[in-house]
Order: C-alpha cells, then sequence, then structure tokens
C-alpha cells in the first residue's frame, strides 16, 4: 500500500528516561479508547519499531509506534486519536514495493495485515461477487479464486504483497491488473471517516491510481468470472515458470525498480547501458534482471547506499537513452 504521511507537528514532551517512540504510545493510550483495545489485544503498538523488520528489502530506520489494528473499530479508534492530537501517520502494507530511508519514520506507522477477511456473498445470485479486506495478502487471495473456480485474478501469480497495496498502485503483470476487476474501493481518512469509491472514481491507471494519499484502503469489491479450473491453473503456472525464470533469487529485493517507460522496458534500458551488475556497498543491479535492484543478503547495505545506486542508473540511462525512469519503488521516511 502506498504510505502515507500526515503533516509533522509536535505532540508532548517526553520525560527524559523516554525515547521518542515510548512517549508517543503513552501519548496514544491516554486515549480510552485506545487503551481499550490494546487491553483486548485488538490493536498492537510497538514504539522504536525497525522498519527493516517490515520490508522485503530489510532496510530502514525505526518507526516512532508500529501499529497494527485487528479491527476495523481499533482502526479508526487509533486514527481519531492521531487525528485529534495532530500526531503524524504512515500506512504501509506488506512492504514488497517500500523503501524506508536510514532516519525511519515519525510519528506512527499503521499496518492493516490483519485485516484479512474475504467473503462470497451470495454466490447463487453473483458467482462472482468477491469482498475482500485490504490485509488479504496476494497469493491467498489467488487461493481462494482457484477454490471457487473464478477467474480474473490470475495476474497475481508470483506478485508478492498485500491487495492494499495492489489496489494502490494497481499491480498486474501482462496477465490483467486490478483495475480489471475491482467495482468499488473502501478506505479510511486519517480523521477516521469511512470513504466509498466505485471503479472510475479511483483512477486506476499504470502502477498508480488516484485513491486519496491521506486515506488508508480497508477493502475492495471484486468482480471475478466463473471459469474451468484447469484453464485458471495454466494460465497461473505459465506467469509463475515466467516470473521465476526471469527474476533474481537468494537476494532481498522489492520487485521491479523502476516502472516501464512508454513503449519500452526499463531492465533493457538500464542493460544496454551496461548497468548490470553496478554496486555500491551491499546494493546492485541484478545480473539476472536489471530492473531489480537488490541488497545482498548478509552484506551490511544502508538504504542511502540503494539510493545512490538507484540515481546512478537513472542518471546512466538518461545519458544514454535519454529516458527519464520513473521510481515504481515508493521511498518514504528520513
Amino acid at each position: 500500500m502506498d504510505p502515507v504521511i500526515a503533516p509533522r507537528r509536535p505532540t508532548r514532551p517526553q520525560t527524559s528516561n523516554e525515547t521518542r517512540g515510548q512517549a508517543l504510545r503513552r501519548a496514544l493510550l491516554e486515549d480510552r479508547q485506545v487503551h481499550d483495545f490494546v487491553e483486548a489485544g485488538a490493536l498492537e503498538l510497538s514504539p522504536d519499531e525497525s522498519m527493516a523488520r517490515h520490508t522485503t528489502l530489510r532496510l530502514g530506520g525505526p518507526a516512532d509506534v508500529w501499529a497494527r489494528p485487528r479491527s476495523l473499530e481499533a482502526l479508526s479508534a487509533l486514527l481519531r486519536r492521531t487525528h485529534a492530537a495532530n500526531i503524524p501517520v504512515c500506512f504501509v502494507g506488506a512492504g514488497t514495493n517500500l523503501l524506508v530511508r536510514d532516519g525511519g519514520i515519525r510519528g506512527v506507522v499503521v499496518n492493516i495485515g490483519k485485516l484479512t477477511a474475504v467473503s462470497r456473498p451470495a454466490p447463487e445470485h453473483e458467482p462472482g461477487h468477491l469482498e475482500v479486506e485490504a490485509g488479504v495478502s496476494t497469493g491467498r487471495l489467488l487461493r481462494h479464486s482457484l477454490d471457487w473456480s473464478l477467474g480474473g485474478i490470475e495476474f497475481l501469480g508470483g506478485v508478492p504483497g498485500s491487495v492494499g497495496g495492489g489496489l494502490v498502485m494497481n499491480a498486474g503483470t501482462y496477465l490483467g491488473e486490478f483495475t480489471d476487476v475491482v467495482t468499488e474501493v473502501r478506505s479510511i481518512r486519517v480523521n477516521g471517516e469511512l470513504m466509498v469509491r466505485d471503479h472510475d472514481a479511483c483512477g486506476f491507471r499504470y502502477r498508480a491510481s488516484d485513491l486519496p494519499r491521506d486515506e488508508v484502503v480497508i477493502g475492495t469489491t471484486l468482480q471475478l468470472t466463473p471459469r474451468p479450473l484447469a484453464e485458471i491453473e495454466a494460465d497461473v503456472q505459465g506467469l509463475r515458470k515466467r516470473r521465476k525464470e526471469r527474476e533474481p533469487t537468494g537476494v532481498a529485493n522489492s520487485g521491479s525498480t523502476f516502472k516501464n517507460p512508454p513503449g519500452d522496458y526499463a531492465g533493457r534500458l538500464i542493460e544496454v547501458a551496461g548497468l548490470k551488475g553496478t554496486r555500491v556497498g551491499g546494493a546492485f543491479v541484478s545480473p539476472k534482471h536489471a530492473n531489480w535492484l537488490v541488497v545482498e543478503r548478509g552484506a551490511p547495505c544502508s538504504a542511502a547506499q540503494l539510493l545512490t545506486l538507484v540515481e546512478q542508473v537513472r542518471g546512466a540511462v538518461y545519458r544514454h537513452h535519454g529516458v527519464e525512469l520513473e521510481l515504481e519503488l515508493k521511498v518514504i521516511g528520513e
């Protein structure tokens, strides 16, 4: 899910023995509803949480507070508190397309990975109708479609991440993308207000959407199509085989680093510019697929080093081809 940063404002003074994250967590717990949800186990609030634990690149500094609600009610209560106290909020998904800078993230980072309901209401009347919460993994959603012999999301084969993140960036492959199956998206604003948008209001386009950055996507309605199971499995397996052959393994990564420019491929431009294998510290351009800027597992590496490599690649591609590559990777933090 694309991250969202609210304006930064002071919260409250911290005591001499508290970290910034501990002071912020204490301030959040002063709200009775937030306190009760934490006590009941419906809301996790972890101070000074390393974001390297929550991104597939395994890089990044700490979030002041990492928050993970287990219900929409707990999420709404948390957002009402942060809004009333002018506390910055950042929404993240599964972290598969995210780089956090080394200084970390101020305020509260909200993750909805525990909101994972998938339902199929009245299949006899609407056989392809699905209600999906945003924390559902793309792999789990695909498994449900296979169980119910529903086609339309075969493009998720091998695509990591959560449904919420996939909606915000209109994730997809050559087999399709989310815009092909979405009829409605539900989200919550930073003040706790529920928003509902139909397909056209979402503004889906290539690896992007108009879903506002000051909201967190909480769910969607999908319309799939009944299809023979063997046909669905053949498409999914074909996509997974293709991705396995082309994409690097054994490294920390975020998938494709750059968007494909119109009429071309970022990987081809990077490779022709002679950049495969280019390295900055533990970060390097994958020799297997040039549009994957990856991190060697076990090697010392910082977010700053990976960003330096990003800029080196962009500069070289522009000098060689006259093309400005646009990041598909989302970068946040200080």
